[in-house]
């Protein structure tokens, strides 16, 4: 399988947060779901991977191509959606048409009409008097509607009610029902991600943690519940990190199998996505502490 994306050893510098060698590849052909906590590092990576900021060290290829020397002919193939609206709130949707009929020689105004009436956005309505649901669809309607081979976006479903939710959803996998297409969906919803996403890259203090098939990493991991005073029993090495409640104690394990044939007298459940990234996002904070 070939890549859509590949980042390898991206390194960027501020002044209180780091990227620190970021390394993973988005596969052709799949939703790869980008998870991490705010101020993990999702959305500057993002910026870097369409070359919007100056990167210290490291490479990123997108189809193959570097993206900065051949940005412009990778941007002719990749749509954009941002967690915030990204076109002037005085336009209306007729008029962000036309601006992007001038950016994209490939602009398909059938389908972008289609997107507004499957959406209900009205056409003439200014944006800025949209609701947020109604500006994230026209977004998503834009982004869409010029041959895109990639889509690359932040948050696409923050803030936006479920029914909203599951019909941007939708779309997303109808998207991806096409030959060679490929999202790359940054978002700590992780419903959303379980529902629609094949892969899954993990983003924790600037630096990756886990990556790999989504399927994969949820058969892998599980939660092993102990009685408090059993907790000792469990040699470090075999778990990612614990949490105490008044029922014991949690560990999460990341090989299910070998932990089950260790430890057979203490229950261990399926984890969750979310459950996977606060576990291990635990282990991150206890390292640098």
């Amino acid at each position: 399988m070939q890549n859509a994306i590949e980042v390898k050893s991206l390194v960027k510098h501020y002044k209180d947060f780091s990227l620190d060698n970021v390394s993973f590849s988005v596969p052709e052909g799949c939703i790869t779901g980008f998870i991490g906590q705010n101020g993990a590092g999702k959305s500057t990576t993002i910026r870097e991977i369409l070359n919007i900021i100056s990167r210290d060290s490291g490479e990123i290829t997108i189809f193959g191509m570097d993206n900065i020397k051949d940005e412009r002919r990778i941007k002719a193939d990749v749509g954009v959606v941002f967690d915030s609206i990204s076109f002037n709130e005085n336009l209306c949707a007729g008029q962000v048409e036309k601006i992007m009929k001038s950016v994209y020689k490939d602009w398909q105004s059938e389908k972008f009409h289609d997107f507004l009436k499957r959406f209900d956005l009205p056409p003439k309505r200014k944006i800025g008097k949209l609701s947020r649901g109604m500006k994230m669809k026209l977004q998503i309607a834009a982004a869409m509607s010029h041959n895109a081979k990639l889509l690359i976006m932040d948050e696409p479903t923050g803030g936006l009610d479920p029914v909203v939710r599951s019909e941007v959803l939708d779309v997303f996998m109808e998207f991806i029902q096409e030959e060679n297409h490929t999202i790359l969906l940054s978002s700590h919803i992780t419903s959303d991600l379980e529902r629609i996403a094949d892969y899954l890259v993990f983003i924790d203090g600037g630096r990756i943690i886990l990556s790999g098939g989504k399927d994969e990493i949820l058969e892998r991991h599980g939660i092993m519940k102990l009685r408090t005073e059993d907790a000792e029993s469990v040699e470090s090495s075999d778990f990612v990190a614990a949490r105490s409640s008044s029922f014991g104690v949690e560990m999460l394990v990341s090989d299910r199998k070998k932990a089950a044939e260790k430890y057979p007298d203490f229950l261990i459940e399926s984890a969750q996505i979310d459950e996977i990234l606060v576990f291990y996002t635990m282990k991150r904070k206890r390292e640098r502490a």
